[in-house]
Parts: C-alpha cells; sequence; structure tokens
C-alpha cells in the first residue's frame, strides 16, 4: 500500500487533468445508462400515449445521450491519455535522474538487461496506474452513488438491490480476483526482467557463443524462461476470463433482481408500468462503471509490482555524494592522493593501500604494475566515482569531497579502459567532450589522436554512424576515438587508462607523443601496463597488490633491478621474439 501511495503521489501535478478526465468518464456513462433507460422509456410509453408529440422531451433526451456519449468518451481517451503520457515522461525523467548518480559503484550489481526492463517495462507499465487503476475507481463511485440517486424515489429495496449487486461486482469480484492473483503481478515482472535481460546479454555476446558452440544451451534457457512466463500470463488470463464471467453473472442477476422487485410495485400502483423497463434498462446499465474494476485490482499488483523494483533503486543511497555548500573550485590546481586506501566492499581487502602522489600543471606520473593491482582503482578515485575508505584526495589542498563532484568531473579529461561508444555518429561521440566545439577544433583533436586519415576515408566522414557500441570500429579505432575525445575536452587534468590498447607499437608510441605534445601544460595521470614512453614520465609509481612498491623516473627504476625492471624485460622479450621467429 505504501508503495501504491507513493506512486499516486506522482500524479499530484496533473490533478486537474484527472479529475477532468474522471468527470468526463463519469459523463460518459451517465450518457450510455440515460440513452438505453430514455430509449427504453420511449419505447414502452410509445405503446400508452396517443401522440407521439407527447414523447417530444425523452426523444429529445435520447438524441441529447446519443450525441453526449460520442462526446464525453471522445475527450476522456484524449485527456486521460495525455495525462498518462505527461506522467510516463515525468517518470522517465525522474528516473533516470535517481539513476545517473549511482553509477558506476551501484549499477555494477544490476545486469544491463534488468536495469532496461525496469527504465522501459516498468515504467509503462505504470501508465495502468491512472489509466485502469485510479480512474476506473473513481468514476465506479459517482455512478453508483447517482444510480442510487435516481433508483431511490421508485423503491429504497429496489435502490439497495442494485447497490449490493454493484458492489458484488466492483468490490468482491476483484478481491477475489486479487486473492487469486496475489504475487502473480510481481511473478510476471521478476520473469520479464529476467528473460530480457538473457535476450539482452546472449545478444550482446552473440559472437563469443558462436565460437564456443554455446548458442543451443542458449536458445533452452531463453525458451525455458518463456515456458515459466507463458505459465504465469496463462494463470491471469484465466483468473481474468473469472473475473469476466462472474462479472457478466451478477449483471445480469441485478437486471432480474430489479423486475422482481419492480413488479409488485407496479402492480400495486406506486410505480408506472412505462417505468418498468427504464428501470431494469438503468440496473443494468449501471454495471458499464462495474466492469473495469476487476482489471483495476488485477492492475494493481503488476503496478505496485513495478512502482517496487523502481523505487528499489531509486531509493538506494549514492555512493558519492555533493556536500551541502560545495566550496567553488580552487584557482590552484594541484591534485594530491595523502596514504589512500580503498576496498570495493564491507569486509574485503583493500584494493589500494597507502598509495600517495601528486598531479602538479605539467607534470607526468604514470602508475604500472600487474593486471588486478588497482591502477584503473586509482583512475575512479580521481573522477570521484568512489570515495576512499582512509586519506584523501585532496584539489587545491582541500578534501575533493568538499567539491560538487560534477565541478570536479569537468577538470577531468578521462580515456577508460572499456570506451563506450554511442550508437551515433563520429562528430555526435566527439561532441560528448564539448558540445560547442568547431569542425576545426574536432579535425585537430582526431588528427593528434591518428585518426584524420580513417575518418577522411569514411564517406560521410564524421557524419558517420559508428553502430551499437562502437561495432563499426575496430577496437584500436575505439581507443583512439576515446583520446581524441579527451584531447577535445581541454580539460587542465588528464587521466588515461590504458589509452592504447588495442594498438601496434609504432601507432602507440606515436600518439602517445602526439598526447604529451597536447597536454605540455597539464597534470597527466598515465595507468598502464606497457612500458612505451616511460621515460618522458616525471615520476612512476609501481603497483602491486594496492600498494605502491617503487617509485621514480624510469631510469632510476631501470636500475633498480625490482618489479618494474623484470617488467621492462619481459616486454622487451616479447617484442624481440616474433621478429627472431
Amino acid at each position: 500500500m505504501r508503495t501504491f501511495l507513493r506512486l499516486l503521489g506522482f500524479l499530484a501535478p496533473y490533478r486537474l487533468r484527472v479529475a477532468l478526465a474522471v468527470l468526463l468518464g463519469v459523463a460518459t456513462v451517465a450518457s450510455n445508462v440515460g440513452l438505453l433507460s430514455t430509449a427504453a422509456y420511449v419505447i414502452s410509453a410509445a405503446a400508452l400515449v396517443s401522440y407521439i408529440s407527447l414523447l417530444s422531451v425523452p426523444i429529445f433526451l435520447v438524441r441529447f445521450f446519443s450525441v453526449s456519449r460520442s462526446f464525453s468518451r471522445y475527450f476522456e481517451r484524449l485527456v486521460s491519455h495525455d495525462a498518462t503520457f505527461r506522467l510516463l515522461g515525468n517518470l522517465r525523467s525522474w528516473f533516470y535522474a535517481r539513476l545517473a548518480p549511482l553509477a558506476p559503484a551501484l549499477l555494477e550489481g544490476y545486469r544491463s538487461g534488468d536495469l532496461l526492463s525496469r527504465l522501459v517495462e516498468d515504467i509503462e507499465e505504470l501508465e495502468n496506474l491512472y489509466l485502469r487503476a485510479v480512474s476506473p475507481v473513481l468514476v465506479a463511485v459517482i455512478v453508483s452513488g447517482l444510480a442510487f440517486a435516481v433508483l431511490y424515489p421508485f423503491g429504497p429495496a429496489l435502490a439497495l438491490a442494485v447497490l449490493a449487486f454493484f458492489a458484488a461486482a466492483g468490490v468482491g469480484v476483484p478481491l477475489l480476483v486479487w486473492a487469486l492473483s496475489r504475487g502473480l503481478g510481481r511473478r510476471q515482472r521478476e520473469l520479464r526482467s529476467e528473460l530480457y535481460a538473457r535476450i539482452v546479454d546472449g545478444t550482446q555476446g552473440v559472437q563469443d557463443l558462436l565460437a564456443f558452440g554455446c548458442e543451443e544451451e542458449q536458445r533452452r534457457q531463453i525458451e525455458a524462461l518463456d515456458r515459466k512466463l507463458g505459465r504465469a500470463e496463462r494463470r491471469m488470463a484465466s483468473i481474468s476470463g473469472l473475473e469476466s464471467s462472474l462479472g457478466d453473472l451478477l449483471t445480469n442477476l441485478a437486471m432480474l433482481a430489479a423486475l422482481v422487485l419492480a413488479m409488485p410495485l407496479v402492480a400495486a400502483g406506486e410505480v408506472r408500468g412505462v417505468y418498468l423497463a427504464f428501470l431494469a434498462v438503468v440496473a443494468l446499465g449501471v454495471f458499464e462503471a462495474a466492469t473495469p474494476l476487476g482489471a483495476a485490482f488485477r492492475t494493481i499488483g503488476r503496478t505496485t509490482a513495478a512502482g517496487e523494483r523502481l523505487f528499489e533503486i531509486s531509493d538506494s543511497r549514492p555512493a558519492v555524494q555533493n556536500p551541502e555548500s560545495p566550496l567553488p573550485l580552487p584557482e590552484e590546481l594541484t591534485l594530491r592522493l595523502d596514504n589512500v586506501s580503498f576496498g570495493y566492499g564491507e569486509g574485503e581487502p583493500f584494493s589500494l593501500e597507502g598509495v600517495s602522489l601528486a598531479l602538479e600543471p605539467g607534470r607526468k606520473v604514470a602508475v604500472v604494475g600487474p593486471s588486478g593491482s588497482g591502477k584503473s582503482t586509482l583512475a575512479a578515485l580521481v573522477l570521484r566515482f568512489w570515495d576512499p575508505d582512509e586519506g584523501a584526495v585532496r584539489l587545491g589542498g582541500r578534501d575533493l569531497r568538499e567539491y560538487d563532484q560534477g565541478e570536479v568531473r569537468g577538470l577531468v579529461g578521462f580515456v577508460p579502459q572499456s570506451t563506450h561508444v554511442f550508437n551515433d555518429t563520429l562528430r555526435a561521440n566527439l561532441l560528448l567532450a564539448r558540445p560547442q566545439a568547431t569542425d576545426g577544433e574536432l579535425e585537430l583533436a582526431l588528427s593528434r589522436a591518428r585518426l584524420s586519415g580513417f575518418v577522411e576515408g569514411l564517406p560521410d566522414g564524421l557524419d558517420t554512424r559508428v553502430g551499437e557500441q562502437g561495432m563499426r570500429l575496430s577496437g584500436g579505432e575505439r581507443q583512439r576515438l576515446a583520446v581524441a575525445r579527451a584531447l577535445l575536452e581541454d580539460a587542465p587534468l588528464l587521466v588515461l587508462d590504458e589509452p592504447t590498447a588495442n594498438l601496434d607499437t609504432v601507432t602507440e608510441r606515436e600518439l602517445l607523443d602526439c598526447v604529451w605534445e597536447a597536454a605540455r601544460d597539464r597534470a597527466v595521470l598515465l595507468i598502464t601496463h606497457r612500458l612505451v614512453g616511460m621515460e618522458r614520465m616525471d615520476e612512476i609509481l609501481v603497483l602491486d597488490a594496492g600498494r605502491v612498491v617503487e617509485r621514480g623516473t624510469h631510469e632510476e627504476l631501470r636500475a633498480a633491478g625490482g618489479l618494474y625492471s623484470r617488467m621492462l624485460q619481459i616486454q622487451r622479450e616479447l617484442l624481440v621474439e616474433p621478429r627472431a621467429s
């Protein structure tokens, strides 16, 4: 119930539209009942009156209700769907705004297909919050009151009997449906989410599945999930059929009860016989408002489950938060790590322990070490994707946590180890770094990243689409695109996490030379396991198991004969062996 009430809160900005749509819904049902009942009255009265002109008012009402029913239905659909689409748009914006601060720390525990299901399917499910839950209930309450007011003057017992059947159809049947389908809505959402996640994973990894011959197993897993989802949906369909049958039964019983209770009144002369058909049709017509209530109760389960899945993420506390009163960025942009330690989970060993370094404008620092030594974690702390558990990252002498995280990241040009390329044009992917950049600035960034020749050879140049996750680009081209994007940003601090992955040695050295030239006055943090161009570094930190085991210049570390020297020797052997063969 708490979740449902929270979801209702999203309707508050549209309360006037909701109220108008409800009134139009009531007008639609009232027009339909009025049309049927006045038509029945006209047919009955026509057999008794001498002149048809005596029925001019009822005939006019028949025409009026026939027209008003169409108009009210049209405008009810128009207003209700307008409110619903506005609600969905607001929900998407709200959810994405809550999602973004959770990245990357808290979102790493969710599968991409599951997140996609929540962002698309679960929010789409919430359209039923108004169309099939709130509006039908309000319309039914108002219509039942109007029906009671119409029937009561003809006989209190008659009015109470019809109202009792209306309550049974509108409340009793839905409660039965809710009891039978309890938990089924959540089960459907979970199965559908798992199915989508499996399909997305299989689509993204289809090359690996084919290479290892696992496509048949993937197909079987998808079919098994589909069968489970099918069973849940068939059960829901059976419950829906039961609800429909009971609704029809109670509707006809209400009309029969109205006839049975009205006939003695007609026989006694308390009610004119011409009203007999009128009363029966009124009793029948008001059930148009009760019919959607079963779907409303059934929908509440699915809607609540969808809301809970959204709130599960939106209520999460971001791993990194802005201070209440962020400091303005300092003029002096030296970044320091002071005895920083960090672990990814409570009780887990530190990924970094006791690391200190200084990044001053114009200074180049390299962090090297074996895979898993904590190099990329260092970049994440500089970008403030996480905060250290011990020690501090300082900018201009103040803790990084005292600044707005968005402003801090605006100071950093970042080349990640795994570059995400959006399914758009090369131009759009570059402009992420600097939306106002000119074509000349784009071309300069591409030239520095050694991509100019590649782009010139494309039929559409910068307007060439790169495909899903940049699949039309090679691994090296994607990496150079990330370098071009970072250089285009022209930030005072450059963080390069394996920037030359997937590049040959010649292109790697050419690219690094261009980067050093472009970053002459910037602070540069180079994270790599390939010891190329290390002689140009002002300082090199060697990480092993999260600790700094060596630090110094290239010549100092090479002469020391430690881990750096061994890594350098292994790299030389790997480069020499292919030539010898």
